[in-house]
């Protein structure tokens, strides 16, 4: 029997229709409209497309969409002069800037430039940090909607083992941390595998959830899926064949009970999340 699909596409619609009443009472009773500034320095297709997806995404709601575009040769110090200048002006409310960036630029000196109550990817060592406490303000967006993704499809975190293949910044250590605090979606008893993880298949194969963000195509497969495991596969690896996540989707369908595909489930909510960090962004400055 096929597993059931977790549909992001799906998820990320319903939850940006909600985010239009949100933005639109913003605007109507506070006089605020959530602003998101993106900074894309050179021409990478990939960030290309998902800047592009961005600007869909902010008109559909209602958030108003800076676009800073620059040349792959734009130096290191104007870069962090235009994040500054975000900074201080009160009508930007979130700060993106696109990665990644050209060798030149330090990419971290870049993101902690960004002031943490506008860095609505979460990657701020402040955020971060936050996030480690159980006080986050801006989680960042991918592990976020894989949370969604969790509670929307009626998946039990509470108590539930969960395994996270790859230990990344961006997914698999936010995730981690994210599905182990003491609240609603999460409560979980979570392992991290990596690399360097001896016997990956026996922590994979107790999994009740299985979050794969290994940067691999294909690299689980069904053999090592506990039955009627909820399955995220994070991963997107563009092959000759087309596109496949980091779990081969045909033998682990026929042994999970959920599964997200690829494309369709994890990328659409990262963007979803990222509009609604914006719009949180919004909501705090009425607070000062």
């Amino acid at each position: 029997m096929s597993a059931e699909l977790i549909s992001g596409k799906a998820v990320a619609e319903q939850m940006q229709n909600e985010f239009v009443s949100e933005v639109s009472e913003l605007k109507e009773k506070h006089g605020v409209q959530p602003c998101l500034a993106v900074i894309l320095v050179g021409e990478d297709p990939a960030s290309q497309v998902y800047v592009k997806n961005k600007g869909i995404a902010c008109q559909k709601i209602g958030v108003k969409s800076l676009e800073f575009r620059k040349p792959a040769d734009f130096p290191e110090a104007d870069l962090i002069q235009l994040v500054e200048q975000l900074n201080h002006d009160a009508a930007v409310h979130g700060i993106l800037v696109q990665l990644p960036l050209p060798k030149h630029i330090n990419e971290t000196k870049v993101l902690y430039a960004v002031r943490p109550d506008k860095d609505v990817d979460g990657f701020h060592p402040v955020n971060v940090g936050k996030l480690m406490i159980g006080e986050a303000e801006f989680l960042p967006c991918t592990p976020a909607g894989i949370q969604e993704l969790l509670i929307r499809s009626g998946t039990e975190t509470k108590g539930a083992e969960v395994v996270v293949v790859g230990r990344s910044n961006i997914v698999g250590k936010p995730i981690a941390m994210i599905l182990c605090q003491k609240q609603k979606g999460a409560d979980a008893t979570v392992t991290i595998c990596h690399t360097r993880t001896k016997d990956m298949k026996s922590h994979t194969k107790r999994a009740d959830i299985l979050i794969v963000a290994a940067g691999k195509p294909k690299a689980v497969t069904g053999d090592m899926i506990k039955p009627g495991a909820t399955v995220i596969d994070v991963g997107v690896n563009r092959l000759e064949s087309g596109l496949c996540g980091d779990v081969d989707f045909e033998t682990a369908k026929e042994v999970a009970g959920k599964i997200t595909p690829v494309p369709g489930g994890v990328g659409p909510m990262t963007i979803t999340m990222l509009m609604k960090n914006t719009i949180k962004a919004a909501r705090l400055t009425l607070k000062k």
